[in-house]
C-alpha cells in the first residue's frame, strides 16, 4: 500500500539512527527536539504522517515540517530551529566584539575582587565602561543580552575547565617505557595462563598511597531500612572525627594480589616497612619491579640507605610527573573508595584499620589481575 504522502521515503544511516535513539531517551534534551527525533525515527520506521500524529498525539502539519526539513536541511536541520529574522540589531559588531573581549579579561586584572566573572558584574562594568566612553548603545543593556551574545560568541567566562600541563619534559618517553613494562607483564601472564613456563624470576608491583584516610562515626545510630516505612538507612548528618590513617598498597600485576601497610604516619620509614614486607613475601623471586610516583619517600635518603642492602632486590619505575593516572593500581583506589571507603562510619581509628583490613583478606582470597588497555595496539 503507498504512502497517503507523496514525500520520499526517509531513510537513516546507522549513525544517525544511534544519534536519535540517544536524544530520544536522554533527560536534558529540549522537548521539541526530542519529538522531532521520534517524528524522523517513526518514518523512517515506515509509519505514515497521519499515523505519526496519532502515536505521538501531534498535529500532522507539525510532522510535515519536521520531515520536510529533514529532507531538505538532512539530520541536524530537522532537529534544530531555523534562524528566524527578527527585529534587527541593535547592538552593532564591533560593540559585541568589545564585549566578548571584555568578558575574556579576568576580574582581579580590572580591579574587582572576583576570580570569575558573573553576569550581574559583568553588566554593570560593561554598562560603566560605556558610560566613560559615552557609549549610549550600551550604557542600558541588560544582562540577557549579554549572556546571548557571550553565548553566541561560545565564551563562558563564569566557569572553570580544569586541565592538567604536562611538567615533565620526558614525559612521552616515560610513558612509552611504562607501557613496555605493562606489554611485558601481559606476555607473562599469557605464558602463565598456557603454563608454559611456571615460575618467574621477575614480578611486576604497582604501588601508590592513600594517605589521610578518615575515621569519621556517628553521633546516632544508622536507622537501616524497615519495610512499608524507611526505603533508604537514614543517617543523622551530624558525626564526629577520631584522625586519619594512610594505606600503602601494592598490587601484584600478575596474580592481582595486594601487599599493604597501614600507618598513622607517611613517611620513610612507613614505605621501608612496605618494602620489608614485599621482600618477605616474595622471598622466592629474584627481583622485584615497582612501579611508583615521585614522592620524596621514595628517593630520600632512608629509603636509599635501605636499598643499599638490599642490592639488586628491587628496581623502580617512575611514572612521569603529574602521570599518576598511568599507575594501574590507580584503578584499584577508585574502586575501594568508592565501594568501602565512601560514607564509611567506624567507631574508632583501630576500628578502620580492621575495617581495612578484613577488605584487603576478601580481595585476597579473590584477587582480580588488572590490565592496561591504553595505546596497548601500539606497543
Amino acid at each position: 500500500m503507498s504512502r497517503p504522502n507523496s514525500r520520499v521515503l526517509i531513510e537513516l544511516t546507522d549513525e544517525e539512527k544511534r544519534y536519535l535513539e540517544k536524544v530520544r531517551r536522554t533527560a536534558k534534551e529540549e522537548v521539541r527536539k526530542v519529538r522531532r527525533a521520534e517524528i524522523i525515527l517513526l518514518s523512517a520506521s515506515g509509519d505514515s504522517d497521519f499515523k505519526i500524529k496519532k502515536k505521538l498525539h501531534i498535529h500532522r502539519t507539525t510532522v510535515k515540517k519536521c520531515l520536510d526539513k529533514f529532507l531538505k536541511l538532512g539530520l541536524k536541520g530537522a532537529l534544530e530551529d531555523l534562524p528566524r529574522k527578527g527585529a534587527p540589531r541593535k547592538i552593532c559588531d564591533e560593540d559585541r566584539m568589545w564585549i566578548i573581549n571584555e568578558a575574556c579579561k579576568s576580574p582581579i586584572e580590572l580591579d574587582y575582587p572576583y576570580t570569575l566573572w558573573t553576569y550581574n558584574l559583568l553588566t554593570e562594568h560593561i554598562k560603566k565602561q560605556s558610560l566613560q566612553k559615552k557609549n549610549t548603545r550600551l550604557s542600558k543593556v541588560s544582562k540577557s543580552t549579554i549572556w546571548n551574545i557571550l553565548d553566541a560568541g561560545e565564551i563562558k567566562p563564569h566557569r572553570i575547565k580544569y586541565y592538567l600541563e604536562r611538567r615533565d619534559e620526558e614525559f612521552e618517553k616515560k610513558m612509552t617505557d611504562l607501557l613496555f613494562i605493562y606489554k611485558d607483564v601481559e606476555l607473562t601472564n599469557e605464558k602463565l595462563r598456557k603454563r608454559v613456563d611456571g615460575n618467574i624470576d621477575r614480578i611486576t608491583i604497582s604501588y601508590d598511597e592513600k594517605p589521610g584516610i578518615q575515621a569519621i562515626g556517628n553521633v546516632a545510630k544508622d536507622m537501616m531500612p524497615v519495610i512499608g516505612k524507611y526505603k533508604t538507612i537514614n543517617r543523622d548528618a551530624e558525626y564526629k572525627r577520631y584522625g586519619t590513617v594512610s594505606l600503602l598498597a601494592g598490587m601484584n600485576l600478575h596474580t592481582g594480589r595486594i601487599t599493604h601497610h597501614i600507618s598513622p604516619t607517611h613517611k620513610s620509614s612507613d614505605f621501608i616497612k612496605f618494602l620489608g614486607k614485599v621482600d618477605k613475601e616474595y622471598i622466592g623471586v629474584e627481583k622485584i619491579r615497582i612501579i611508583l610516583d615521585n614522592h620524596s619517600t621514595h628517593v630520600s635518603k632512608e629509603t636509599q640507605l635501605y636499598l643499599s642492602k638490599k642490592p639488586n632486590r628491587f628496581e623502580f619505575v617512575f611514572t612521569p610527573k603529574h602521570g599518576s593516572w598511568l599507575n594501574l593500581i590507580e584503578s584499584f583506589f577508585s574502586k575501594m573508595a568508592k565501594s568501602v571507603l565512601r560514607r564509611m562510619r567506624v567507631k574508632s581509628i583501630d576500628d578502620l584499620i580492621e575495617r581495612i583490613e578484613k577488605y584487603f583478606s576478601m580481595i585476597n582470597e579473590k584477587p582480580v589481575i588488572y590490565r592496561w588497555k591504553y595505546k596497548m595496539d601500539n606497543i
